[in-house]
């Protein structure tokens, strides 16, 4: 069924009609729009609860809700927890032939804290009218023994005025259309897929977003010396650095900090950033960027002061030949330890779990085109977990998935909050235990061999092509 609400008549008939403590001026809310429904009452009242809980699906101008207050039961007042101080304690509005059900105080954090400031609002929800979101109401009618209903939203005005205001009813219809969306969507069984927020919570690292946001994106994006998007890039570098700073304070605390090295590092921006914040690190790529004069700086090692971002490629050890000896040349052993972040890295992306199990070094992968350990194109196989989807991307994080769990890794996974499709993270922080020592060899060829890859790294190190 296409979404085709039927529009109201400026003196519809109310659907829901409101008077404070039961005895005072009734206010007005004024019904906009309804449309039929095939969901039942828990249905939408898990829609509410889960809109409630992520007002982002409404509004792109937030990044989420920190629920201060959730409790059930019927209430006369709304008192406030301590920490909810813009919520006054006020009488509970009162709906003829509704009973309040559930109380929720949530706190909307929006993405730009520059130009909107964090929000408290009260959301009440009733035995039939499902919430009651500071002059807007919806409403679910069920004939349970039909098996149908509607659902409808009404507005309570500031003034009869508002009732004209386009942008308003646009915003009516809208929201309107997101619960009958998620409704039929749960009524048919769906399932959600992607999961994000399973290894750090979602406040943590929006609050840290929001912070390296606002000190360093309009300075990074003026500046901004690639031919590439910078909005796309600042802010999807500016989201992975806020992800790894709260990974390493759960991974190092207060302790040492190991360093970091991001294979393929392409603009040095993430090492940037990272550095900035005071985590010492470094990164390599086979070409190098314009924006390195702007983000190369210096770091501290036991043979001297080197910079940050070196044009070096990459030679792993069963690739590792004699003959080519090159100042350009890495053979991808780092101290044990050193954090390993493979970024959108293409062709070292499979390599990733690989290099950090032969240096014991946890590490990161965020892959993005798919290719094989000799560096060619390459279309992984479907995963043979069917709940899984079969796309190329899909496949490729599958593959690296398995790749690394032959070389000995528990592997987390998490869906990072980027302006990017691919945007799967790959992260081992663990091995096996017992741990068995991986044939390294023996996996490498498992998964295709290397057949090539040292003629790429000739060609690529004695050619002068262009920027990847």
């Amino acid at each position: 069924m296409k979404f085709q609400p039927e529009e109201l008549a400026v003196d519809a008939v109310p659907l829901v009609i409101e008077s404070s403590g039961g005895d005072e001026k009734r206010a007005s809310w004024r019904p906009l729009f309804r449309h039929p429904c095939e969901f039942g009452p828990s249905v939408f009242n898990d829609v509410i609860v889960n809109l409630i809980q992520n007002p982002n699906i409404n509004s792109s101008w937030l990044f989420r809700a920190d629920i201060l207050y959730d409790a059930a039961g019927p209430k006369t007042h709304l008192a406030a927890p301590p920490e909810v101080e813009s919520i006054p304690n006020a009488p509970i509005p009162f709906f003829a032939g509704f009973e309040l059900q559930r109380c929720i105080i949530r706190k909307l954090i929006p993405r730009n804290t520059l130009r909107d400031k964090p929000l408290d609002q009260t959301c009440l929800v009733y035995e039939r009218v499902a919430a009651r979101v500071r002059g807007i109401a919806f409403l679910h009618d069920w004939a349970a023994a039909e098996s149908r209903g509607s659902i409808s939203i009404s507005y309570l005005f500031f003034n009869d005025d508002d009732r004209s205001v386009v942008k308003l009813t646009r915003t009516a219809f809208h929201l309107l259309e997101v619960i009958h969306k998620h409704g039929k969507g749960r009524l048919a069984g769906y399932q959600k897929r992607v999961h994000h927020d399973q290894i750090l919570p979602q406040a943590r690292v929006q609050n840290t977003y929001t912070r390296l946001k606002q000190k360093y994106a309009r300075a990074l994006i003026v500046d901004w010396a690639e031919s590439t998007d910078p909005e796309k890039h600042v802010f999807e570098d500016l989201c992975i650095a806020a992800f790894l700073v709260e990974l390493w304070a759960d991974m190092y605390g207060t302790g040492p900090f190991p360093g970091f090295v991001d294979i393929g590092c392409g603009n040095g921006l993430l090492v940037y950033i990272l550095n900035q914040e005071g985590f010492a690190g470094w990164g390599f790529d086979a070409r190098s960027r314009k924006s390195w004069a702007a983000y190369n700086t210096k770091l501290q090692t036991p043979a001297g002061d080197q910079d940050t971002l070196r044009e070096l490629v990459l030679l792993p050890p069963p690739v590792w030949s004699e003959a080519l000896i090159e100042d350009r040349i890495h053979d991808g052993r780092f101290p044990k330890g050193t954090f390993i972040i493979s970024n959108h890295a293409d062709e070292l992306t499979p390599w990733t779990p690989i290099l950090a199990a032969i240096s014991d070094c946890p590490w990161i992968a965020i892959p993005c085109c798919s290719h094989n350990l000799a560096g060619e194109r390459y279309r992984a196989p479907a995963p043979k977990d069917k709940t899984k989807a079969d796309s190329a991307y899909s496949s490729l994080v599958v593959w690296v998935a398995e790749i690394a769990k032959d070389c000995g890794w528990e592997v987390e996974q998490e869906m990072m909050r980027i302006p990017s499709t691919r945007n799967a993270a790959l992260l081992g922080r663990k091995r096996f235990s017992p741990r068995p020592s991986p044939d390294i060899q023996a996996i490498v060829d498992r998964y295709g061999g290397t057949t090539g890859y040292l003629q790429s790294v000739i060609k690529l190190v004695t050619s002068t092509g262009s920027e990847h």
